[in-house]
C-alpha cells in the first residue's frame, strides 16, 4: 500500500532507511557518540546525505539503565526534533518512544512517525498518533515490560504470535483514528525474544509481509547477529547485511539501521535480483 508517514508519503514499491540517532549518553552501539546534540545534529546531517529518508531519533536506550522519567525523555528530544524539522523539512522525523506524553511533546514540535518499540505498553501512545494525523510502528515484544531483557521467553510459534500481536496492534490505532497507510508493524527482532526466536522471524519474514501491513525490520547489530556469528558489537556488519538480504527478499519495506549506504546497496541489489526494481544501467552486451 502507498505509505503515508505524517507529511511525506512514499510509492507502494518504496523501500526506506531509517537511520538512528541516539540523544543518550549510554546507547549500546555508539556508547554517547551523539549524545551531545551538535553531535547528534552532524550524524542527522550524515545520514541525510547519505540517502536516509527517516531518521529515528531516541532518548532512552532500550536495555535496562538508570531510571529516565517523562520530563528527562522530553528533554532530550523535544527541541532536537524541532531543530531537525526546521532544518530539513523534507525528512521523515521518528521517535523511539513507547509514552503517550512524550509522543505529543514530538509531535508538537514536528516528528511524523512514533516508533513504539514496546509493543503498545502506553495505550494512549495510538491515540497521540491519531491527534497528530502521525505514523506509529506497531512491535511485537511477547508482552514484555519496558527497558527489560527478556528471560526464558517461550512461544508455541514466534511467528505466528508476532503476526497476531502487530495486527491487533495496528488494527486498535486504526480505531483510534490513524490512517491505515500510516501503520508499520515490525517484529521486533531481539525485544522479548532469544536469538532462536529472531532466527525464525527472519526466515519466515514473509508470512508478516503477506498480512498487508508495512513492515519494519531493525536488525542492525542486534544480539541474535553477535551470538550467531559469536562477535561483539562494532562487528556485526556482515551478519548484519546477510540478515537484511534475507528481509529483503521477503519484501520489507522500511529498514532501522546504524550504516546507511551498505544497507540502501544490500537492498537495492536484493530487489533488483528478484525483479522489484531496475539496474541503475545495463549495458554489458549491450554496447
Amino acid at each position: 500500500m502507498t505509505l503515508k508517514l505524517g507529511r511525506h508519503s512514499f510509492a507502494d514499491d518504496a523501500t526506506l532507511m531509517m537511520a538512528i540517532v541516539n540523544r543518550t549518553p549510554d546507547s549500546f552501539y555508539d556508547k554517547g557518540a551523539t549524545w551531545a546534540e551538535d553531535k547528534a545534529f552532524e550524524r542527522v546531517v550524515q545520514v541525510v546525505d547519505e540517502g536516509a529518508e527517516i531518521v529515528d531519533i531516541g532518548g532512552i536506550k532500550a536495555a535496562p539503565g538508570v531510571f529516565i522519567d517523562p520530563d528527562e525523555e522530553k528533554g532530550r528530544v523535544v527541541d532536537f526534533v524541532a531543530r531537525v524539522r526546521d532544518a530539513f523539512p523534507g525528512l521523515v522525523i521518528s521517535v523511539d518512544t513507547w509514552r503517550a506524553e512524550v509522543g505529543a511533546a514530538v509531535c508538537e514540535a514536528g516528528a511524523d512517525v512514533l516508533n513504539d518499540a514496546w509493543g503498545g505498553a502506553d495505550p494512549g501512545l495510538v491515540d497521540v498518533a491519531a491527534s497528530y494525523g502521525a505514523a506509529i510502528i506497531c512491535t511485537h515484544t511477547g508482552g514484555v515490560t519496558p527497558r527489560t531483557r527478556p528471560f526464558r521467553i517461550e512461544y508455541d510459534d514466534v511467528v505466528k504470535s508476532a503476526v497476531a500481536d502487530t495486527i491487533a496492534y495496528a488494527e486498535r490505532a486504526v480505531l483510534a483514528g490513524v490512517a491505515r497507510e500510516s501503520v508499520v508493524i515490525d517484529p521486533a527482532h531481539d525485544f522479548g525474544k532469544n536469538t532462536f526466536h529472531s532466527l525464525e522471524l527472519t526466515r519466515r519474514l514473509d508470512e508478516m509481509v503477506a498480512t498487508g501491513w508495512p513492515v519494519l525490520v531493525s536488525l542492525s547489530n542486534k544480539d541474535f547477529v553477535g551470538e550467531s556469528l559469536d562477535l561483539p558489537v562494532g562487528e556485526r556488519l556482515t551478519g548484519t547485511l546477510a540478515a537484511t538480504a534475507v528481509c529483503a527478499l521477503a519484501g520489507a519495506r522500511i529498514y532501522r539501521v546504524h550504516e546507511v549506504v551498505e544497507t540502501r546497496q544490500t537492498v537495492d541489489m536484493v530487489n533488483t535480483i528478484a525483479g522489484r526494481r531496475l539496474p541503475q544501467r545495463a549495458i554489458r552486451g549491450l554496447a
